[in-house]
């Protein structure tokens, strides 16, 4: 497959919330509802008080929406699944539609897109419009001082975690109750499109991967026991992030979220809370010392069902973060660190612009996803 013309291509056939068969693949796209049953109460009443529109934790989009799921040719129920997490600050599937139609195609296997919360189809439209965000931006910058890292694309996000850096960790947790849910209706029979206790591996990428590796280390309900975890460009320790991007956030929020979980009231009144381990894999995933024993012991015993590829260019979430979180042994036999012949960044590893080299491009894509695919199969 061309990964750069089957790009466009896919953008035309997409429609989110319909049912599509994919033209060439065969592969068709559902969409299934999700209720989630996680509540911001914490949060509310500070909103109560802020006049500006997008800190109230209640957005309905958040509670309830829609997952495509990926579904290969021919095929209306399957036992074998690949859930795919995204990254930090997305907006829409654009990016991931050729990814999961690839896994899909290649593997046999069904993909569940499932969204982070406050982020995709869980935060309001409103989240995106530019005329609406205008006065927003033009506040913002002028109280930053015009910093540069500032865009349209990042100022919700940016607010939102500079006022409330708890966000970032209640976000998180919402997610990773969500995702039990999903499993326990997965593996119970209970979901229209697989069969009791379906095989389901992750497919992780950037931000995503750190939800997927706090699901591994604490194996809620053994949902995990025999999954296996890809992970690209992603899998840092959470202090060797750099998560300054005009298309994830600006440097003020980044700073602010840096600190809150390094030195600030989060980590300075954390305690590891019996009965809550996702809590307490978040805290050993913030800095390298943080229970690294523990950590590091984990992840070498889940060593032969992880595999990473981390990208030699990628600041955002660096190779060396990802061996500080893995440990060296662990990172050595799991995670290949790559390096593209053209341009590219983080969030944009495969780029389809004009300028792009869309041959290094397409060989590129298929190095990382024949990978996956050997590895998911």
């Amino acid at each position: 497959m061309a990964y750069t013309s089957r790009f466009q291509e896919l953008l035309s056939q997409y429609r989110f919330g319909k049912q599509v068969k994919l033209t060439d693949s065969g592969v068709s796209i559902q969409h299934l509802k999700f209720k989630s049953h996680a509540c911001f109460d914490s949060l509310v009443e500070k909103s109560k008080k802020s006049k500006q529109w997008f800190f109230l934790n209640k957005i309905k989009e958040n509670k309830s929406f829609q997952y495509p799921v990926f579904l290969p040719a021919r095929t209306k129920k399957t036992n074998q699944a690949i859930l795919m997490l995204h990254g930090l600050n997305e907006r829409n599937w654009n990016k991931y539609l050729s990814w999961a139609e690839y896994l899909c195609q290649y593997s046999g296997k069904a993909i569940i897109l499932f969204p982070i919360a406050h982020h995709m189809n869980r935060s309001p439209v409103s989240w995106t419009n530019p005329r609406l965000l205008e006065n927003i931006l033009n506040i913002r910058r002028a109280n930053t001082g015009n910093d540069r890292s500032l865009s349209f694309a990042n100022v919700v996000l940016s607010e939102r975690l500079s006022r409330y850096p708890e966000l970032f960790y209640k976000s998180g947790r919402q997610s990773y109750d969500d995702i039990v849910r999903l499993l326990q209706e997965i593996k119970t029979g209970k979901h229209p499109l697989f069969y009791k206790n379906t095989q389901i591996d992750v497919f992780a990428y950037s931000i995503g991967a750190l939800l997927a590796q706090t699901l591994f280390l604490t194996n809620p309900k053994q949902y995990f026991s025999n999954s296996r975890l890809f992970m690209f460009c992603g899998g840092s320790i959470f202090n060797a992030m750099q998560g300054t991007s005009r298309s994830i956030m600006d440097k003020l929020s980044f700073e602010t979220l840096f600190t809150f979980y390094q030195t600030g009231s989060w980590a300075e009144t954390y305690t590891p809370v019996e009965g809550d381990p996702a809590r307490q894999v978040f805290y050993s995933l913030l800095t390298p010392d943080n229970d690294k024993d523990t950590r590091i012991s984990k992840f070498e015993k889940l060593s032969s069902r992880i595999k990473g590829i981390s990208l030699a260019a990628d600041v955002v979430i660096p190779y060396k973060g990802v061996i500080q979180a893995l440990g060296e042994k662990c990172s050595s036999q799991t995670v290949e660190l790559l390096d593209f012949p053209y341009h590219y960044t983080h969030e944009n590893p495969f780029p389809v612009n004009k300028g792009a080299d869309s041959h290094a491009v397409d060989l590129s894509f298929q190095r990382v996803f024949d990978s996956a695919v050997e590895f998911l199969y």
